[in-house]
C-alpha cells in the first residue's frame, strides 16, 4: 500500500493541467472524474496524483488476456481502497480481428470505459499516457505516412467514444510528463506496480519505437513530443479556416449543392469536400478517390464518387448521382 503521497509541487502541476484540460473540455473545475487504472506505473502514478488532486473514481479493464490479469486488477484496486477512492474491475472479452490483440483489446477498454462513466455520471476519465507514449506514436505514424491529423498524435482531449461527442470525455494530463518522473511517484510510494511484457514484445510497432528512442540520444521524446503537439496546433488553425471557407464557398441551388473553389489552397479545398460529402451526402469518400475527384473537378470533367456526381467548373455542383440501370 501507499507508504506516502505524492510531492506537493508534483499535485500542484498535475492539478494544473487536468485543470487545462477541464477548461478545454468545457468540465467545471472541482468536477469528479473516473482514471482508467491498468496497475501499471503510469496509471498508479496518475491515481496518485489525482486522488492527492481531487475527487475520482477508478476503473480496471481485465482483458483476461493473460493469467496474472485478474491478479493485478485486484492488487490495483487495494491501491485504490487505501487511498480512499472508489474502484470497479470490468471483465472484458478480446477476440482477435481487424486491428489484431491489441487494437481489439483497445476497443474494448475504451467501450468498457464509456459504459462505467455513463452509469457513474463522470463527466470524463483520464488516462496516463506521457510525453514518452507522443513521442512513440508520432515515430509509428510517421514510418505509416499519416496525414496532419495522425501527426497530432495523442489527443488531450476528445469524446471516449466517437459516437457520443457529447458524451463522457477522455482525458490525457500527463502528455507534458515524462514516463521515467511517474515511476519515481511510484517509487517513492513503496508500490510495486505490474508489468505487461507485451511492452516489450519485439512483434509490436511502439515496441521498435520505444527501443528506438531509447538507443538514439538525438531523438529526445520531450522534442518528439512537443512537435506532435505543435501539428496539432496546425489541424485546427487548418479545420477552423475550412469551416470559414466552407461557409462562404458552398451553397444550396435546388438540387445541387454548388462549392465555388476559387483560390483556395489545396488542402482547404481537400478538407471543404470532406465537409460537403459528409453534411450534404452522409458519404465518406477515400482519400484516393478524393484526390481523383479533385483533379477531373480542376479540369472541368464530371465524375461519380460516393454515389454523388460531381461536375468541374468555375463553380463546382453536385447532386446524387443517378441509379445505374440493371442489366
Amino acid at each position: 500500500m501507499p507508504s506516502a503521497g505524492p510531492d506537493a509541487s508534483l499535485v500542484t502541476r498535475y492539478a494544473a493541467d487536468r485543470d487545462a484540460l477541464f477548461a478545454a473540455a468545457g468540465i467545471a473545475p472541482g468536477t469528479a472524474v473516473g482514471v482508467a487504472l491498468s496497475g501499471g506505473p503510469d496509471s498508479l502514478a496518475l491515481l496518485l496524483l489525482a486522488a492527492a488532486a481531487g475527487s475520482v473514481e477508478a476503473m480496471t479493464v481485465d482483458h483476461g488476456l493473460r493469467a496474472e490479469a485478474a491478479a493485478e486488477a485486484e492488487a490495483a484496486g487495494a491501491v485504490a481502497a487505501a487511498l480512499g477512492v472508489p474502484h470497479r474491475i470490468v471483465r472484458v472479452t478480446v477476440a482477435p480481428a481487424g486491428e489484431g490483440v491489441q487494437g481489439e483489446a483497445r476497443r474494448a477498454r475504451y467501450a468498457a470505459l464509456h459504459l462505467w462513466a455513463r452509469a457513474e455520471g463522470l463527466a470524463a476519465v483520464l488516462t496516463a499516457h506521457h510525453a514518452d507514449d507522443q513521442a512513440e506514436t508520432l515515430l509509428m505514424r510517421l514510418a505509416r505516412g499519416a496525414g496532419l491529423s495522425g501527426l497530432g498524435g495523442i489527443r488531450p482531449v476528445r469524446p471516449i467514444d466517437e459516437g457520443d461527442a457529447d458524451g463522457p470525455k477522455l482525458l490525457r494530463p500527463l502528455l507534458g510528463w515524462r514516463k521515467a518522473e511517474l515511476e519515481a511517484i511510484v517509487a517513492a510510494a513503496g508500490i510495486e506496480p505490474a508489468r505487461d511484457p507485451s511492452n516489450h514484445d519485439a512483434r509490436f510497432d511502439r515496441t521498435a519505437a520505444r527501443d528506438l528512442l531509447a538507443r538514439t540520444p538525438w531523438l529526445d521524446p520531450s522534442r518528439v513530443a512537443a512537435s506532435a503537439s505543435h501539428l496539432r496546433d496546425a489541424e485546427e488553425a487548418l479545420g477552423t479556416l475550412t469551416e470559414r471557407f466552407f461557409a462562404q464557398a458552398c451553397r444550396m441551388e435546388r438540387d445541387h449543392v454548388l462549392l465555388t473553389p476559387g483560390d483556395a489552397p489545396r488542402d482547404i479545398l481537400r478538407r471543404a469536400l470532406i465537409l460537403l460529402f459528409s453534411r450534404h451526402f452522409q458519404a465518406s469518400p477515400d482519400g484516393p478517390g478524393l484526390a481523383r475527384l479533385m483533379a477531373t473537378l480542376h479540369a472541368g470533367g464530371t465524375a461519380t464518387l460516393a454515389d454523388v456526381m460531381a461536375t468541374g467548373g468555375v463553380t463546382w455542383r453536385f447532386r446524387p448521382a443517378p441509379p445505374r440501370r440493371s442489366a
